[in-house]
């Protein structure tokens, strides 16, 4: 998975293929009686069979791919459904993200994009079986693996335990979860023909007692189907659960004969769910989860696609289904954004600051019914009234500024910044002594030994000259839907002048009908994240590698389309379209 500021490669990105097993021989197989044959005498499912499966008394092949349905738009599931049975695959596997279901803690979420049932249903309509990988982690390049971020508002929490904080939590996850999923379980005339106990938790291991505890959870809750692990193979030593036949496991990853593709069909990181890894260095993932798949992110094929759909095809005892044109993409006339606001104007758009005596971390504060903030940005400010040097732990990256005046950034490789004389400076020269220091959460890590210590803004107190600063104002940043409808339009100035950033633009895309796919393209835009008629995108960056934003033609609207992009240093005026993506990651076959 590309990071911010990671090397590009030139030419195609190495496959990410996750091969769970390799097939022994290549015979021909026709599981196309595996279907609706079996609606009237589901009694077995699907269980180990020395080193295959059976499926009922029929032996079975697992043929998987991975799409997650909160990486595609709703309107595009199909289509990618459709293009992965066609590929001779006959089982969909995708994750499931609680930070996503449950924003706030006892508020669930599953409506729209986020509407699994939905999508295990559609799954089995063009005839796919179903693994379902619940988590309650799932790693997958996720902001905290998809564990929701008000988990670590308890100073003692201990994620991926049995610490009562996190159990209790996931009880209560999994009682409105397991009420969507039971029924669609393969002995109860649905799809779901296995489900994965947690994930990779070979790798973590930190306490004997977990999985034991999320398959007892599973199973109280009404799981009756296969359950499996998912690890590296070292890490299946310590990952297993006792039932779960370690033996076959064994046999599977030396000898045997099923396969998962991850991913299929990557998709996008839409809005700020993307996560990080950090090992030496800390570095947030981009946008794209393309992930060099065997669809690409706007589901288009790649030359991947022909050679498996050649090879699946030549062992399938029956026609594959003809493959779905391709979706078209456009490239759109550039737009120029004609109006502003600057943050600063803004903020009156946000509910009331937060008061405290010092900092609060993004995760404690007190919003949200009790939950604080997941993601976006944290403005903290507080007065100062001399100069010298300013430190503090930012968590991922803070803008320093003296009332508008940019003075540099802190992030995990700068802790500290030299503050100017105040009084007569030429950022201030009347003396104004605003200190803001406006963070963003650039993802909070998905995999390693660290997520305990993912919390996001100003961790502990700011110091200037060793002194720590009190009677902080601090606003909340999400840039949610709500935030953006507040914008009115006498806010908006016209951009007939060198703007004070950070600033929210305002353009306008006209589409003709019907609207296709593009990809927008900020040559010459610094840093900050894009918004189509309230729906975010995701972030942007001129370090690279990627260069383009993915815009499902789905999100557009025939006419007139509301484009916002929040800028924070600088801004070329000028936002383009293009047909394709400019990072180079695949071979289009058109």
């Amino acid at each position: 998975m590309p990071k911010w500021g990671a090397r590009r490669r030139p030419g195609l990105l190495l496959g990410a293929l996750l091969l769970i097993v390799c097939l022994p021989v290549l015979r021909r197989l026709n599981w196309s009686g595996l279907g609706a044959s079996l609606l009237w005498r589901r009694h077995l499912g699907l269980r180990a069979d020395g080193q295959n499966f059976k499926l009922e008394n029929s032996a079975f092949w697992i043929f998987g791919g991975s799409i997650h349905y909160f990486r595609v738009p709703r309107a595009y599931w199909r289509d990618r459904l459709l293009k992965l049975r066609a590929c001779g695959l006959n089982t969909l596997t995708t994750y499931v993200p609680w930070n996503l279901h449950e924003p706030q803690r006892g508020t669930f979420d599953f409506s729209g994009n986020l509407d699994l049932e939905a999508f295990i249903l559609l799954a089995a309509e063009v005839g796919l079986w179903v693994i379902l990988r619940p988590g309650p982690y799932i790693c997958s390049e996720m902001d905290l693996g998809g564990l929701p971020s008000w988990l670590l508002r308890d100073p003692d929490m201990r994620l991926r335990t049995t610490y009562k904080g996190f159990t209790e939590a996931v009880d209560l996850y999994f009682d409105h979860l397991m009420l969507r999923v039971v029924p669609l379980q393969y002995k109860h005339g649905g799809p779901i023909i296995a489900v994965q106990v947690e994930n990779e938790y070979g790798s973590y291991n930190k306490d004997p007692a977990y999985m034991p505890y999320i398959k007892k959870a599973l199973q109280d809750r009404g799981i009756v189907e296969l359950l499996l692990t998912s690890d590296n193979q070292d890490g299946l030593k310590n990952g297993i659960v006792d039932g779960e036949v370690l033996n076959t496991v064994s046999a599977i990853v030396e000898a045997g004969s099923s396969i998962n593709l991850y991913m299929f069909h990557g998709g996008t990181n839409f809005g700020f769910i993307g996560g990080a890894m950090h090992f030496q260095d800390y570095k947030p993932d981009v946008t794209s989860y393309d992930y060099d798949a065997v669809l690409t992110e706007a589901g288009d094929y790649t030359a991947k696609y022909t050679r498996l759909r050649e090879f699946f095809g030549s062992m399938s005892g029956a026609p594959l289904p003809v493959p779905p044109a391709l979706l078209p993409k456009t490239a759109y006339d550039p737009v120029t954004p004609a109006f502003y606001v600057s943050l600063w104007d803004a903020l009156n758009l946000l509910e009331l600051p937060v008061t405290s005596e010092h900092p609060v971390n993004m995760e404690n504060l007190p919003i949200n019914g009790g939950s604080g903030q997941s993601f976006g940005y944290t403005l903290y400010e507080t007065t100062i009234t001399s100069s010298g040097v300013l430190s503090a732990v930012v968590r991922d990256r803070g803008q320093v500024f003296l009332n508008t005046f940019f003075l540099g950034i802190l992030d995990y490789k700068t802790s500290t910044i030299i503050i100017p004389m105040v009084q007569g400076a030429p950022c201030c020269p009347q003396g104004f002594t605003t200190l803001r220091i406006l963070v963003e959460n650039c993802g909070r890590v998905n995999y390693g030994d660290s997520i305990d210590q993912q919390r996001k803004g100003i961790i502990g107190n700011v110091y200037l000259n060793d002194s720590p600063l009190k009677k902080f104002k601090i606003y909340n940043l999400e840039m949610d839907r709500s935030f953006l409808q507040r914008f009115t339009g006498d806010m908006w100035k016209p951009v007939t002048e060198q703007p004070l950033f950070p600033a929210f633009f305002l353009g306008a895309l006209y589409v003709s009908d019907p609207p296709y796919d593009t990809f927008m393209k900020l040559e010459g835009w610094e840093k900050g994240v894009v918004f189509i008629n309230g729906q975010n995108l995701g972030r942007y960056w001129n370090i690279g590698p990627q260069e383009t934003l993915y815009l499902p033609g789905a999100w557009l609207d025939t006419g007139l389309n509301k484009i916002m992009v929040f800028e924070e240093k600088k801004a070329q005026q000028i936002i383009q379209f293009v047909d394709m993506p400019s990072l180079g990651q695949h071979e289009y076959l058109h």
